[in-house]
């Protein structure tokens, strides 16, 4: 038998209750949030995100369910997840790649209605479109840039790189100085780096990796053989050993003093600027700038990285909704300001740090964006796989395109991209 409360205990229940009721409906007003339902986020496990669930869960209350889940795991959880009806999660942390396997199965919405009704706080670059429809919103931007030794480019008398012409010519300069015989430093990592070097180069001469509304490849052009001459050309000033070169060798590299220019990712700056790192010298005298342009363009050679999170097809119109509204909370502008150096944040009003300078001015010059293509996986495994021999002077640079084109194309049939 279960006994009864005393007075006293079911008051003080009355009491708590009352009292977890209005925290959790204050939090949900506070959230701005109109209506109930279930918000539930899957994306990728790193600070920014946990930050952005975090203010997500505090609409909690009131009607309104906020769980998350943030794992390395996200990728192989996201497409069985959305395809079951109703979806397990109604929010998907994406990027340029993981939101393509959700768009080729329609597993995320258009969102054009939630960002006229609730997205007003919203800036245009913040809207991911496909096929003239918004398909996520973007609240964090990441890309490779220049990082230069300001100090040595001072002593070999050459101003600072603006372009890949300007840094080959900084590198001979530098080389002819007796400066450093190997100055210059890239990804180049056999595998997938390799391949995001071409397609960084590749996007600033303009190449589309495809043939128009289809599956074929077009890397065999002049956009692709001047991407391979460049690419050939700024090994010719790189350690022999540039094709085992990944994000975190090169920074190493560069804390060491052996390198004076390079193309690097912007989230790993912090390691290469900190005065209280292994080489506050180095930090001091390292200058951050936009991706190089080439060819004359005015567009840096770089591709565009974002992050943003879109909304699952199989969800009730109320959890969609709900979901909308509590990331846009997440994301709104006073959080940038209160993280400012956790990520280069897209929001309205974020004041960019100095260790932002470099991705938000590659961003802001108009770099193009990773495709968000099925068949880009593909591509971006083929280049990785068959530009090797090219750069060790195997082959030239039209046999080495039509190898990539050759794997491509063998791949994209087998998964049924092309007959």
């Amino acid at each position: 038998m279960t006994a009864t409360p005393t007075p006293i205990i079911q008051t003080r229940a009355l009491a708590l209750a009352c009292a977890a009721a209005l925290a959790g409906a204050g939090a949900h007003a506070a959230c701005g949030i109109e209506g109930e339902g279930s918000v539930r986020i899957l994306g990728n496990d790193f600070e920014a995100l946990t930050i952005l669930a975090d203010e997500a869960k505090a609409c909690a209350g009131d009607g309104l369910d906020v769980e998350a889940n943030l794992t390395t795991e996200h990728k192989n959880l996201q497409v069985p997840a959305l395809s079951i009806k109703p979806a397990e999660y109604t929010v998907a942390l994406v990027a340029n790649n993981s939101i393509v396997p959700l768009m080729t199965d329609d597993l995320v919405r258009p969102l054009d209605d939630l960002v006229e009704r609730y997205g007003q706080s919203l800036r245009p670059n913040q809207l991911i479109k496909s096929d003239g429809k918004t398909v996520a919103v973007a609240f964090m931007v990441n890309s490779q840039h220049l990082f230069v030794r300001e100090d040595v480019l001072e002593e070999a008398g050459v101003e600072m790189p603006t372009s890949y012409e300007e840094v080959l010519a900084a590198a001979k300069a530098i080389r002819d100085a007796g400066i450093m015989d190997n100055p210059l430093g890239a990804t180049d990592a056999a595998g997938w780096y390799l391949a995001a070097e071409f397609v960084n180069t590749y996007l600033g001469l303009g190449g589309e990796f495809f043939a128009p509304g289809g599956a074929e490849p077009a890397i065999e052009g002049e956009a692709g053989l001047r991407t391979l001459e460049n690419m050939r050309a700024m090994t010719e000033y790189m350690s022999t050993e540039y094709l085992t070169y990944t994000a975190d060798e090169l920074q190493k590299r560069w804390l060491a003093g052996e390198l004076a220019i390079m193309n690097q990712w912007g989230s790993m700056v912090n390691g290469h600027i900190d005065p209280d790192g292994p080489a506050p010298e180095i930090a001091a005298a390292t200058v951050l700038a936009a991706a190089p342009t080439i060819g004359g363009g005015d567009v840096p050679a770089s591709a565009l990285w974002w992050d943003g999170f879109a909304i699952a097809t199989n969800v009730s119109d109320e959890d969609a909704a709900a979901s909308f509204q509590a990331m846009v909370h997440a994301i709104r502008p006073e959080v940038a300001a209160e993280h400012p150096t956790v990520a280069t944040w897209l929001m309205e009003g974020y004041e960019v740090p100095a260790g932002a300078a470099g991705v938000m001015a590659t961003a802001e010059g108009g770099a193009r964006a990773y495709p968000m293509s099925p068949y880009m996986g593909l591509m971006h495994t083929a280049l990785g796989a068959e530009l090797p021999d090219f750069l060790q002077g195997k082959e030239s640079a039209e046999q080495a395109l039509a190898d990539v084109a050759a794997a491509y194309t063998a791949s994209a049939k087998e998964a049924g991209f092309l007959n």
